[in-house]
C-alpha cells in the first residue's frame, strides 16, 4: 500500500503536514477530510531506497574535483533567494537553478539535493548530504528558516551575509595584487641579474687580476650561490610551507600558530579584526535566524578557522550551558593563555626581540572592551543580533582602512627596498670597474 505525504489546514487555519497509507489518492483525500482537514497539496511519498536507485541513473552528473566556490555558492543563493520570493516551489526553484548551473560541483550537489527532497526529504536534510557545497552553517540556517516558516526571509540574509564576505575578500585581494606582482617581477629581474649579468662582470675582473672592493666579493658569492642551488630558491619556501601545515596537523602546533599570527606586526591587527567581523557576522544571522544560540556559538565556532577564536568560543558555549550571558565569559576568556608553540614562532625573529614581543602581546585581549558592551546591550535589550551586526559593520570598515593604509604604506617601502637592491647590484660591479679605469689612466 503506498504511502502519501500530504499538506493541509484544519479548521483554525493551522497548517499541518503528514504522511497517510492509502490503495489510491482519492481514497487518501477521503481520509483526510474525515480527520477534519483541509487537503492542499498531497503526493506519493517515495522511499529513499527508490530515491537513491534513482541518483545513479540520474543524467547531467559530471566529474568534479573539489568543493564548490564561495562565490558561486554566494550567486546561488541570491538566485535561490529570488525564485522563493516569487512564489515557486522549493523543487522546482532548484531544478530551474540546476539546468542553469555549469557542470561541476555545485551542479553535482544540486542533483542529488532535488532527488532527496523527491524521496521525501526536507531541504535542510538534503543539503546536509551535500556537504562540499554547503556547510554546517548553510544547513542549519535552512534549517532553521524551515522551522520558522519563513524560508524565503533566512535565504535572503544568507545572501546578504555571503555577500559582504565576499565583498571584503575581494578588497583584500585586489590590494595584495599590486605588490605581489611587483615582488615577483622584482625576484625574477634580480635572479636574472645574478645568473647572466654578474657572472660576465665577474670574467673580466678575473681577467685583469685586481684587488675586489667587499661588496663586490660579497655579490660574487651571492650570484654563485644563486647559480648552483637555484633550485633552493623555490625549495626554502616551499620547505617552509609544508613544515608549517605539518606543524599545523596538531592541535598544539595549531594554536601557536594562530597566535603568533594574530599578534605579529602590521598583519596581525589586519587578521584579528578580520576574524571578529565574520564570527560576529556569523553570529547574527544565526541568531537572527532563529538558530539555538547553543548551536548558534558552536557553528560560529567552526567557521572561524582560527584556534584562538575556537577556544574562546567553546568557553562561552561552556559558561552559557552553565546559565551565565555570553558578554561577561567573552570578556573572561579573551586573554590567550602563554603557550610554547607561539613563542616558537616568535624566535624566528631575533630571538630577544622575539621573545620580548611576545611576552607584551601575549596578555592583549583579542576580543575588546568595546565587543563586549554591545554584546551585553544585545542581551540586556533583546537586540543581540542587531549589535552583532553593528560589531561586524564596525570592523569590516577598520580591515578595509587598515588594508587601504598598508598598501599606501607598501609602496613606498617596495620602492625604497628595490631601490637598496639595485643601488647594492651597481656598486658592487662599478666600484671595481672604476678602480681599472683609474690604474689603466
Amino acid at each position: 500500500m503506498p504511502t502519501y505525504q500530504f499538506e493541509a489546514m484544519d479548521a483554525t487555519g493551522q497548517e499541518i503536514k503528514d504522511v497517510i497509507e492509502a490503495t489510491n489518492q482519492d481514497e487518501a483525500q477521503a481520509t483526510i477530510r474525515q480527520m477534519g482537514y483541509f487537503v492542499t497539496k498531497i503526493s506519493v511519498k517515495k522511499s529513499r531506497k527508490t530515491a537513491a536507485g534513482k541518483k545513479g541513473d540520474r543524467k547531467g552528473k559530471s566529474f568534479a574535483i573539489g568543493g564548490v566556490k564561495s562565490k558561486t555558492l554566494t550567486t546561488f543563493t541570491r538566485q535561490l533567494s529570488i525564485l522563493q520570493d516569487a512564489g515557486l516551489p522549493i523543487l522546482r526553484s532548484l531544478k530551474i537553478l540546476e539546468q542553469q548551473a555549469t557542470p561541476g560541483a555545485l551542479k553535482n550537489s544540486l542533483i542529488d539535493v532535488c532527488d532527496e527532497i523527491e524521496g521525501g526529504a526536507t531541504l535542510s536534510e538534503a543539503m546536509a548530504k551535500s556537504p562540499k557545497a554547503f556547510n554546517r552553517l548553510y544547513v542549519n540556517m535552512i534549517k532553521a528558516g524551515e522551522a520558522g516558516g519563513a524560508l524565503e526571509v533566512i535565504l535572503k540574509r544568507l545572501a546578504e551575509f555571503q555577500e559582504r564576505s565576499e565583498s571584503l575578500k575581494r578588497k583584500v585581494k585586489g590590494a595584495l595584487v599590486y605588490p605581489i606582482t611587483v615582488v615577483v617581477f622584482a625576484c625574477s629581474i634580480l635572479v636574472f641579474i645574478m645568473m647572466w649579468i654578474v657572472p660576465r662582470f665577474t670574467k673580466i675582473f678575473l681577467d685583469f687580476d685586481t684587488t675586489l672592493p667587499d661588496i663586490t666579493v660579497v655579490l660574487i658569492f651571492l650570484s654563485n650561490f644563486v647559480i648552483n642551488f637555484w633550485y633552493l630558491l623555490p625549495g626554502i619556501p616551499l620547505s617552509i610551507w609544508l613544515v608549517l601545515k605539518l606543524i599545523r596537523k596538531f592541535s598544539g602546533g595549531r594554536m601557536g600558530w594562530h597566535m603568533f599570527i594574530i599578534k605579529m606586526p602590521v598583519f596581525g591587527p589586519l587578521i584579528e579584526k578580520n576574524i571578529i567581523a565574520r564570527t560576529m557576522r556569523t553570529l547574527g544571522t544565526l541568531v537572527a535566524s532563529g538558530v539555538p544560540i547553543l548551536e548558534a556559538l558552536h557553528i560560529t565556532k567552526e567557521t572561524s578557522d582560527n584556534a584562538v577564536f575556537e577556544r574562546l568560543f567553546q568557553k562561552v558555549y561552556e559558561s552559557i550551558r552553565e546559565g551565565e550571558s555570553i558578554a561577561k565569559p567573552l570578556k573572561e576568556n579573551s586573554k590567550p593563555p602563554f603557550h610554547p608553540m607561539a613563542l616558537f614562532f616568535w624566535f624566528f625573529w631575533p630571538p630577544v626581540i622575539g621573545a620580548l614581543l611576545y611576552l607584551t602581546k601575549m596578555n592583549k585581549r583579542v576580543i575588546d572592551d568595546m565587543v563586549v558592551n554591545m554584546v551585553d546591550v544585545g542581551e540586556e535589550t533583546g537586540e543581540l543580533d542587531t549589535m552583532l551586526y553593528k560589531v561586524a559593520d564596525t570592523y569590516d570598515e577598520e580591515v578595509a582602512v587598515i588594508t587601504e593604509s598598508l598598501m599606501s604604506l607598501m609602496e613606498p617601502l617596495l620602492i625604497i627596498v628595490l631601490g637598496f637592491m639595485v643601488g647594492f647590484i651597481v656598486i658592487a660591479l662599478f666600484m671595481p670597474l672604476i678602480k681599472l679605469i683609474t690604474d689603466l689612466s
